[in-house]
């Protein structure tokens, strides 16, 4: 049967992307940022999985005002890498793994939680800046990433958004539904965005850290406590943007505390700041 064997958790500021993209990773302002990655890189080369299932938000670019589903997967072959106002980003186009996907549709769908299975989109960077950081800079041309991405685009850019025991209660079934599949794969869950962070109004520019700190304590200690945050607190606390800390829980649900003889195993934890006007987070648990 199919398992999931870890999840990574990581922001996906789109200034990142650009630093990469245009050579400025090496700059003293993103070398800090980077070095954070290092240990990261090393362990994904030793442990890369067979499917990533990768939880981020489309930041307008496969969905609009026009249409916002709550949860969407992809179930197609392949995703191109979206132009989101300055053309695409020279990365690899993602390669899908249709067969998972259309058996975790049925499976969380038959668990009650609605989901819209999307058979075109581009990617933006919320789903491509994590594989960068992760796996670092193939080139576009030459190049694929190391292994099959399921998208999870969870809306968090429209109120109403999902709330954090909803995601939470989403990783559960999303873990029940890959533990039902019927091969021996290797799997690991993302959950991507955040961390405390406003674009616009009065508090742009807000940066949390101590808020940033006890969200990252009790995500590995005590998620289920976690989940009951309410959505006032993101705001309030973590900034406008804060709320995409949400779905961590998606990927924090679907580890395997409650079937096996301990807590994840925390690999690497990471949080510096500032990163473009933002803070970034980034921890990897390993199931037990």
């Amino acid at each position: 049967m199919a398992r999931i064997t870890a999840s990574v958790y990581t922001s996906h500021v789109p200034a990142i992307g650009a630093a990469l993209d245009l050579g400025k990773s090496g700059e003293p302002y993103w070398q800090p940022v980077f070095k954070g990655y290092e240990a990261s890189k090393a362990w994904m080369q030793a442990n890369t999985p067979d499917v990533i299932f990768l939880v981020y938000n489309d930041h307008a670019t496969a969905f609009s005002l026009d249409m916002i589903p709550t949860f969407a997967i992809g179930c197609a072959d392949e995703f191109q890498p979206a132009d989101e106002g300055w053309g695409p980003r020279p990365v690899p186009v993602v390669k899908g793994h249709p067969e998972l996907a259309a058996h975790i549709a049925h499976s969380v769908i038959q668990d009650d939680f609605d989901l819209t299975i999307v058979n075109k989109m581009d990617v933006d960077h919320g789903l491509t800046v994590p594989l960068s950081l992760m796996f670092g800079q193939p080139a576009a041309d030459k190049f694929a990433w190391p292994c099959p991405i399921i998208p999870f685009a969870v809306n968090v850019v429209q109120y109403p958004v999902p709330s954090g025991r909803r995601c939470f209660n989403l990783g559960r079934a999303i873990r029940k539904a890959i533990a039902s599949f019927d091969r021996p794969l290797n799997v690991q869950i993302w959950g991507t965005g955040g961390m405390s962070h406003q674009l616009q109004g009065p508090r742009a520019g807000l940066i949390n850290r101590e808020f940033d700190t006890a969200f990252l304590d009790q995500l590995i200690a005590d998620p289920e406590a976690l989940a009951k945050k309410p959505h006032i607190d993101y705001v309030r606390e973590a900034g406008s943007e804060g709320i995409e800390l949400v779905m961590w829980l998606v990927a924090r649900g679907a580890m395997g505390d409650e079937s096996s003889a301990g807590a994840p195993k925390v690999v690497h934890r990471f949080y510096h700041v500032p990163a473009s006007n933002t803070a970034v987070g980034h921890l990897i648990l390993e199931n037990t």
